[in-house]
C-alpha cells in the first residue's frame, strides 16, 4: 500500500531508502526515520540501533535472516522479529521489502508530476493508491503538487494508466518523465 505523506518535513526528520547491490538484480530497501526527536517521543535502545545498522545494508538472502541477524547481534530470532515489529508500529521502520530492477524484468517506469486542485487532492491521490504500479506517490508544496512513480509492464499499459490518472478530477496538468539513464545511489546511516 502506498501512502500520501503530507510535508514530509514535518513527519520525517529525514528517511532512508537504503539498498544492497545484489547482481544489479535485488536487493533490499529499508526507510527509517529518526533524528533528534524521535517518532512518538520514544527512544531507540542500544540493541534497536545496531538492529536498524545491520537491517540497512546486510540483510542476508537466506531461508531465516532474522535468525542469522539476531546471531550477529548475540540474540534470538524473536527478539530480532519483535523488535522489527515494535519500530515498525512506531514509525521508526515504514518498509523492509526486497526491490527489484525493473527494467531487467522488462517494465516501464516514469517519473510523474502533477498539478491537482487542493480540493481534490485526497481523491485523487487514493484514486492513484489504487493502481499497483504506483510507488512513492508524495504531496508537495509548488505549482506540481503531487509526485509519484508508475511501473508498467510494458509502454501501453503505461499509457493506458497514465490517460485514466488523467482523466481524473481535479487533476489540471499531469507531466510523465521517465529516466533516461539510471544512477545507482546507495546511502547508509548509522544511528
Amino acid at each position: 500500500m502506498i501512502e500520501i505523506l503530507r510535508g514530509q518535513q514535518e513527519l520525517f526528520p529525514f528517511h532512508i531508502g537504503v539498498s544492497g547491490n545484489l547482481d544489479g538484480r535485488v536487493g533490499h530497501e529499508f526507510i527509517a526515520r529518526g533524528g533528534s526527536e524521535e517518532p512518538g517521543g520514544y527512544m531507540l535502545t542500544s540493541f534497536d540501533r545496531k538492529l536498524l545498522n545491520l537491517v540497512q545494508t546486510q540483510l542476508p538472502i537466506a531461508h531465516r535472516p532474522f535468525a542469522q541477524l539476531a546471531e550477529r547481534l548475540e540474540s534470538d530470532e524473536e527478539t530480532v522479529l519483535e523488535r522489527l515489529r515494535w519500530l515498525t508500529n512506531h514509525g521508526f521502520i515504514r518498509r523492509i521489502g526486497p526491490f527489484f530492477d525493473s527494467s531487467c524484468l522488462g517494465y516501464v517506469s516514469t517519473l510523474v508530476a502533477l498539478q491537482v486542485e487542493t480540493a481534490q487532492m485526497d481523491t485523487v491521490a487514493t484514486t492513484i493508491n489504487q493502481y499497483g504500479g504506483v510507488t512513492h506517490n508524495y504531496q508537495r508544496e509548488g505549482e506540481f503538487n503531487l509526485w509519484f512513480t508508475l511501473m508498467a509492464a510494458n509502454e501501453e499499459e503505461q499509457a493506458r494508466i497514465l490517460g485514466e490518472i488523467g482523466n481524473l478530477e481535479g487533476l489540471r496538468v499531469l507531466v510523465s518523465l521517465p529516466a533516461t539513464q539510471k544512477y545507482k545511489v546507495s546511502v547508509e546511516f548509522q544511528l
